[in-house]
């Protein structure tokens, strides 16, 4: 007889990479409908996937208690790594609720998004994450800990006031990233979430190579005609900046230790993780940059 298929729920979904995950699951994996709940703060938001049938839930990660029922007859779990950034502590806080209410309301598997190194890595929210994994392992529940590298999207923050000057000012120095695409990792999350593995495992998706911050400038420069050098500056002048151009302390402090973990090797290592879990080799730079370019060209 064949098992049932088990009924998948993605939190998060109004985000890019959340609702990126439920678009592969939809339209690459062919998940029924049916057979998927998202879940949101504003599910106004997310009409379009109710308008093909999926069940669409409220959600607020600030009112724990009502979380539970969110999660109610979910077999399969993708936790997407909540926002909360500006008070230290509060997304740890949230994510250990999740976890309590996933296994209150019977939730077998859970997929959470982490990054790499998560118990050693510089990035100023790195506790968040192992906490979180630390907090899936002391459950009943089986989970996957997807530690996701950082997005090639991500640059668009800082490139195009780079550009702009024709410097770019960091203090990664040699560090290199093994940058990989949001679409990639959504694609990651949705095999990882539709598929029967219940066993408990950490993988690390990443690009196939690791790039300088001047490997990126090379490129940029080449494909818009414009001159951009690095300039190497220390943790405390990239913060100093950050202030000047009106980032609060918390996440200057934040955009800072990026820097500070990429120098510390922490973003650098290369794995083939994504290929083993999705069967294709994930989108290169050079793919992707040149298709790309104009989020990395325009303010935001």
């Amino acid at each position: 007889m064949k098992s049932p298929t088990p009924t998948l729920l993605v939190t998060g979904a109004s985000g890019k990479l959340g609702g990126a995950v439920v678009r592969h699951l939809l339209d690459t994996l062919q998940v029924p409908a049916e057979r998927l709940i998202v879940t949101t703060r504003n599910p106004d938001s997310l009409a379009d996937f109710a308008a093909r049938g999926v069940t669409v839930r409220s959600a607020d990660f600030d009112q724990p208690g009502t979380l539970s029922e969110a999660f109610a007859d979910a077999d399969r779990l993708l936790l997407v790594s909540t926002d909360a950034l500006m008070e230290p502590g509060k997304r740890l806080a949230q994510h250990r609720a999740a976890v309590q209410a996933a296994t209150k309301a019977g939730v077998k598997h859970v997929v959470y998004t982490s990054l790499p190194s998560a118990d050693t890595s510089h990035v100023s929210f790195a506790p968040d994450h192992w906490g979180t994994e630390q907090a899936l392992s002391a459950s009943p529940l089986t989970w996957t800990v997807l530690r996701n590298a950082w997005y090639f999207e991500n640059r668009a923050y800082a490139l195009p006031g780079a550009l702009a000057s024709g410097e770019w000012a960091t203090s990664a120095g040699d560090g290199r990233i093994a940058y990989i695409t949001r679409d990639d990792l959504a694609r990651a999350a949705a095999v990882a979430l539709a598929g029967p593995d219940a066993t408990n495992r950490v993988l690390t998706l990443t690009g196939t190579q690791a790039y300088t911050a001047r490997d990126i400038a090379a490129r940029v420069s080449a494909l818009t005609g414009k001159s951009l050098s690095v300039v190497d500056i220390t943790p405390a002048q990239q913060v100093e900046g950050l202030h000047a151009h009106g980032f609060p302390p918390i996440l200057a402090d934040v955009f800072a230790s990026f820097d500070v973990a990429t120098a510390a090797g922490d973003l650098g290592e290369v794995t083939d993780d994504y290929a083993r879990l999705t069967g294709q080799s994930p989108t290169s730079l050079d793919t992707w940059l040149p298709a790309n370019i104009a989020l990395l060209t325009t303010p935001h």
